[in-house]
């Protein structure tokens, strides 16, 4: 069946793998003979939904999707998470079969199975191996994943203008009025630091282009942070919307959401901006440690940037058509 689109029988344990981590998955592949199959399995393999995708998953359903149940037992969110997880694997073998036929790599392929004689493993073993495989990952993908992990750290806690260095005065400046807790001050100066740093400049410079999207410049800059990792864009968005300065009835970051409306008072977080997003995080390439990892097993920048344009320009195209068909 995995022959018909380009793959190897031994492709889905790594398809099947990458709905925990890509990275481990993308790792598993090497025991695939072919090195036409073994790339085609190491470039659609994001396209699985990781468990960091869940985070994302589950604060926009929980906004965009009502608490229904569907022939009185099904849950109509969970039939939603459902789906999210058949299209990324849909669109995995889709992606395996297009390569398959662009991908101009001659190699016989052949798949022979030994069974082999189970015996228990020895842990001694087993867990020489487990550190020697940590090792090859620390020290071959763990350097680009620091490096780009620190630019993205220092884009986000510097900034260019005296705004940034000024914040603390500035919040206290503009709650002189007011009598606010320190942890209220703190979120304040950490938001108001994030939109005027390096990383607050980007996501308002890139608006235009993710406006078409449905998104302002503070999901702009949440897209743009988790690239680090997709879960960041949880995390970043509380910072922004300052989650903890809030009572209790308000300090969940789902209602700071769904409290956010733009300067026409529509809701920013509606159900066609919620389907843009979760389209969008379903198929982009937001995650350093991946790359990294398919750097080190191609040898090559050419694969993990080809697959970064496909995977993000995909996402885009189909975020876009969300987006304007059901705004």
């Amino acid at each position: 069946i995995m022959r018909k689109f380009g793959l190897s029988g031994k492709s889905i344990v790594p398809l099947i793998s990458g709905t925990a981590c890509a990275i481990p998955a993308i790792m598993s592949a090497r025991n695939i003979e072919n090195w036409k199959e073994r790339l085609i399995t190491i470039l659609v393999t994001p396209f699985t939904t990781c468990s960091a995708r869940l985070p994302v998953y589950a604060i926009l359903i929980s906004l965009i999707i009502p608490e229904k149940r569907v022939f009185g037992f099904l849950s109509l969110q969970g039939l939603t998470l459902m789906a999210l997880y058949l299209l990324g694997f849909g669109m995995a073998i889709f992606s395996a079969y297009l390569l398959n036929k662009y991908l101009k790599l001659s190699c016989k392929s052949y798949f022979v199975v030994e069974m082999p004689s189970y015996k228990i493993p020895m842990f001694k073993n087993v867990g020489i191996n487990v550190l020697e495989k940590t090792k090859a990952f620390v020290a071959g993908a763990g350097k680009i994943i620091l490096a780009l992990s620190v630019i993205l750290w220092y884009l986000g806690s510097h900034g260019l203008s005296d705004d940034f260095n000024n914040a603390e005065a500035i919040i206290t400046q503009q709650n002189q009025d007011k009598t606010i807790t320190t942890e209220a001050f703190e979120d304040q100066v950490n938001s108001f630091k994030l939109e005027n740093s390096y990383i607050g400049y980007m996501g308002k410079a890139i608006e235009p282009v993710i406006r078409p999207l449905g998104y302002d410049w503070k999901i702009g800059i949440a897209v743009v942070s988790s690239f680090a990792a997709r879960e960041v864009f949880v995390g970043t968005l509380a910072t922004i919307y300052s989650v903890g300065s809030q009572s209790e009835e308000e300090a969940t970051i789902k209602n700071r959401m769904n409290a956010e409306v733009r300067a026409d008072g529509t809701k920013i977080f509606n159900f066609a901006t919620g389907v843009s997003l979760l389209l969008f995080y379903a198929f982009a390439m937001q995650c350093i440690s991946t790359l990294a990892i398919v750097k080190k097993e191609t040898n090559s920048w050419k694969w993990p940037i080809f697959q970064l344009i496909f995977m993000s320009g995909f996402a885009y195209f189909t975020a876009f058509v969300a987006y304007q068909l059901l705004k």
